[in-house]
């Protein structure tokens, strides 16, 4: 199994996933010398592929995932040794946060920020899902007490924390919009300037900004190129897939067929 673990490490090597991969190969290890199931933190799309990567290149490994509801960007993943016969316990809640949304207009950003600002690591936190009025924060069930305990102001408003119900959580409904254009080339900036609808500058100024993510990576720079399949996201505006690459045109540009999540 050593060898298997340093071709992982290798393969992940100075990127951003490097200390994730570490973290799950040895959640991985121990799952497998004690034939049962191990449980990760919360982990972004990108890391959650990392953990597959880890479970079908270790052997004696299932994976499942979960993030309290359908649809869940972040998500918990267990490590199943294909001996184990029980079933996961994912240890996942839902706090609550409310406030008067006639005086206070709250968003994600205001509420992660003074999530993390308790000195709460993000890798206890999932999605949040952030309305008018509240926001419902997915943690780490061991966090609860100390969440609605803490969790007093968001923003400068006041809020009240409380423990809710994760049935209550509606499955996640995206829209879909599909694109269909011409680009100059399968540059990273000329397909998020097509698929979010600004110029090829403005995507490059946002690549530059770390707004802009390839496959839930960081892009490295402007002229960094995309295949079919590839997903980007752009910081407050979705996410958008390259489902179709279809070919040049008679002036050379490359068609090509995009989604927009929205």
């Amino acid at each position: 199994m050593s060898d298997a673990k340093e071709k992982i490490i290798r393969y992940y090597k100075g990127t951003e996933g490097e200390d994730t991969a570490v973290k799950l190969i040895d959640l991985a290890a121990q799952t497998i010398k004690n034939h049962k199931c191990k449980l990760s933190n919360f982990l972004s799309p990108y890391e959650q592929e990392i953990a597959n990567v880890v479970a079908n290149t270790l052997g004696e490994l299932k994976t499942d995932f979960y993030g309290g509801y359908q649809g869940a960007e972040r998500q918990r993943a267990a490590f199943i040794h294909t001996d184990f016969q029980g079933t996961p316990n994912f240890e996942t809640a839902v706090i609550k946060a409310e406030w008067n949304g006639e005086f206070a207009r709250l968003g994600h950003r205001d509420v992660l920020g003074s999530v993390l600002s308790l000195g709460v690591d993000r890798q206890f936190i999932g999605d949040i899902i952030a309305t008018k009025d509240c926001a419902k924060i997915i943690v780490d069930r061991k966090m609860c007490d100390y969440f609605i305990a803490n969790l007093t102001q968001i923003g400068g408003t006041t809020v009240t924390a409380t423990l809710d119900e994760l049935d209550n959580i509606a499955p996640k409904e995206e829209r879909i919009k599909e694109i269909q254009a011409t680009v100059a080339s399968l540059r990273v900036d000329s397909i998020a300037a097509a698929g979010f609808g600004m110029s090829r500058s403005k995507a490059a100024q946002e690549i530059a900004a770390e707004k802009i993510k390839l496959n839930w990576q960081n892009v490295k720079n402007a002229a960094q190129s995309v295949k079919e399949g590839d997903i980007l996201s752009l910081r407050g505006r979705g996410r958008l897939e390259v489902a179709e690459i279809r070919g040049q045109t008679k002036k050379g540009r490359v068609g090509v067929l995009l989604k927009r999540f929205f």
